[in-house]
């Protein structure tokens, strides 16, 4: 038998690197390539499974330690600095979809258990997917993707009250006779055992074995504690998730849930694997061959009942359209958290064996559908703000705050609130300079106001309000949010509206500067490059180069590096053939008795070839692309671009390296 287990962990382990490459490849989320793993590998693929009872108490590992890390992750200081997210939209979400799914299955003739146990599993989405693909728009620091994220910090922790309450819903099948206030009881004492421990118990064994610097024993001790805490909420008759959740809650309270988790992850991930391909595996291939029709109907009636669901819960907070249509997008799928309860619901017969199969079709066909859908919510939601039905509900401004905005003329509109938005306008305020807010979190908007700051509840990416704060009329705009899709779309419809208005981005990344500017940007200000000048300034500073010298190239850079950026010629003061971006700017000290001292440029680096003298600070003069004539003195500091290779081959000719921008 362990022969047995050993070969079927290496076919599906093999099988599912093979798929997962494929996957990688077309962009396809990696849950549905587990699952697909599961499909191959099971009796109705190619059977090559043949421990599966051994397979499904892996699987089972892996609950325990998703759960266990879940545990880890759910941290207060989160929670709290999201609550209008979390509490708000992901309570009203997740109950009115569970109300909702009831009420349709109790119509349609199921039990009250089976229907609610529905409602359970379409209330949850897909956490891993769905960040993930915010991960890679680079939209977690946006209002779309933080209230996306408190929404599923909410669904990821109401997992376990679910759980919890899946043997006491009518027609479970309970193994034990105990009565649910007995149930309740043990929870409650365990809850309270577990608060002792996360407060004193746990961080003190944790700090003694962390002191052995030890890295097997500590995890051993995490992985040891995971598993004590879930066999002890099993004996008192509760799920083993549960009792892995709960023992994350412990460490996460301790100063070490960083270090835990990240050493626990590679375990997790490995194991989960192996629970979402054994899902694969339970999956009834026929059904969907014999159904494909009702199947996809019914994976689409999920996907606009769910987001019609959540799109409501998110209206509430009194978020703009736009935000509220990609986020209701972004939930609408079944999440693999949703797998874990169908498990569970299978087990106490809550659910039948038709249904638990139609149930992970749907549930396959919605995760596969998520890039797609989450692809094209920017474009549904521009396409629903010109519904003239849905007029009522872009922002317009109050009547008191719309005749200050009407006075306006020649101003500055700032886009975004944050850090950068409070500076432009605390300097615009000093200076005299009128100008006005458009933030999207009503939260800001409200204790702004407060403060006597002009600011106004809207979308910038809608005509509709840009047309409100006054576009024709402004001066400047400075966009300063951290959302790249709504950036853009922003000075696309302010360049069209307004042709002379000057524009000021901030971006990420430089390779978002050049689509920016052709959609109408004058300036972008990158911070990768704001902070590569900031990095070789205190470089500089290190080696005690004069302050001057340092801010005149300071300024020759981002004047002429910014130009060089946005017209991507080869005039700009390098003159390099290599950009900026691939290679490296070092600077070498000219010290007394070198050889360069004395000897001019061309006579220093006849070749020059993969080298270019961006300037020559002498004193407190700095010299831009000095002339091959040019002739070098003790005590000059070079500053070259090009590779570090060939950079340490020249070094020897000078005095020596003083560092690397």
């Amino acid at each position: 038998m362990e022969l047995e287990l050993l070969r079927d962990i290496v076919v599906v382990i093999g099988l599912s690197v093979a798929v997962l490459f494929i996957f990688h490849r077309i962009r396809a989320p990696t849950v549905v390539g587990f699952l697909l793993t599961g499909v191959l590998a099971g009796p109705q693929g190619l059977g090559l499974i043949e421990a599966s009872e051994q397979v499904e108490i892996l699987a089972e590992i892996g609950v325990v330690l998703l759960l266990f890390t879940v545990g880890i992750e759910v941290s207060l200081k989160d929670i709290l600095r999201l609550k209008k997210y979390v509490l708000v939209g992901g309570s009203l979400q997740v109950l009115l979809t569970i109300l909702i799914v009831s009420l349709i299955m109790l119509n349609l003739g199921q039990p009250i258990g089976q229907a609610v146990m529905l409602g359970f599993l379409v209330s949850l989405s897909s956490t891993a997917i769905v960040l993930r693909i915010i991960q890679k728009q680079e939209e977690f620091d946006s209002l779309y993707g933080r209230t996306t994220l408190g929404v599923l910090i909410f669904q990821d922790i109401a997992v376990v009250p679910m759980m919890l309450m899946i043997p006491l819903l009518p027609g479970a099948a309970r193994s034990l006779s105990d009565p649910v206030a007995l149930i309740m009881a043990k929870a409650l004492a365990l809850i309270v055992l577990i608060i002792i421990c996360a407060k004193w118990v746990v961080p003190k064994v944790l700090y003694h074995i962390a002191q052995t610097r030890d890295r097997e024993l500590f995890l051993l001790s995490i992985v040891a504690i995971c598993f004590a805490v879930a066999w002890a909420t099993s004996l008192a008759g509760l799920s083993l998730g549960l009792g892995a959740f709960l023992a994350g809650l412990i460490i996460s309270e301790s100063p070490y849930s960083h270090q835990a988790f990240g050493n626990v992850v590679p375990l997790r991930d490995a194991f989960t694997s192996i629970f979402f391909i054994s899902i694969g595996m339970l999956l009834d291939v026929n059904l969907l061959i014999q159904n494909p029709l009702f199947i996809v109907l019914l994976t689409l009636a999920v996907i606009v009942l769910k987001a019609l669901i959540a799109g409501f819960a998110i209206s509430v907070i009194g978020l703009p359209l736009r935000i509220i249509v990609m986020v209701a997008l972004a939930l609408s799928q079944i999440g693999e958290f949703s797998f874990v309860l169908s498990k569970v619901g299978l087990d106490s017969g809550l659910i039948s064996e038709e249904v638990y199969q139609l149930f992970l079709d749907v549930t396959v066909l919605t995760m596969a559908a998520t890039s797609l859908v989450m692809a094209a919510s920017p474009r549904v939601a521009d396409g629903m703000l010109r519904v003239p039905g849905l007029k009522s509900l872009k922002a317009r401004p109050h009547p008191s705050v719309a005749k200050e905005i009407a006075a306006l003329d020649d101003h500055l509109i700032i886009i975004g609130y944050g850090v950068n938005g409070r500076n432009v306008a605390r300097s615009a305020k000093v200076e005299g300079i009128p100008y006005l807010i458009v933030e999207t979190d009503p939260e800001i908007v409200r204790l702004e106001k407060k403060n006597g700051e002009l600011i106004y509840f809207g979308d910038a990416a809608t005509e509709t309000v840009l047309q409100h704060v006054g576009i024709k009329k402004a001066r400047v705009m400075v966009i300063a949010i951290s959302d790249p899709a709504a950036t853009r779309r922003i000075t696309e419809l302010s360049r069209r509206q307004n042709p002379d208005l000057f524009i000021i981005a901030r971006t990420r990344y430089i390779q978002e500067m050049k689509p920016l500017h052709d959609l109408g940007a004058n300036e972008v200000i990158p911070e990768e490059y704001e902070t590569s000048v900031e990095i070789f300034s205190r470089v500089l500073s290190y080696y005690q180069v004069p302050r001057e010298n340092i801010e005149s190239f300071v300024a020759q850079i981002r004047a002429d590096g910014y130009d060089m950026f946005r017209s991507l010629s080869n005039e700009p003061y390098c003159d390099a053939s290599v950009s900026i971006l691939t290679e490296e700017i070092r600077t070498l000290l000219v010290c007394p008795g070198s050889p360069a001292a004395g000897r001019t440029i061309s006579e220093l680096l006849p070749e020059r070839d993969g080298i270019q003298i961006l300037a020559v600070m002498r004193g407190s003069d700095t010299l831009n692309n000095p002339e091959e004539n040019f002739r070098l003195q003790e005590d000059d500091i070079i500053i070259l671009l090009g590779s570090e290779d060939r950079i340490r081959e020249i070094s020897n000719r000078f005095c020596g390296e003083l560092g690397q921008v």
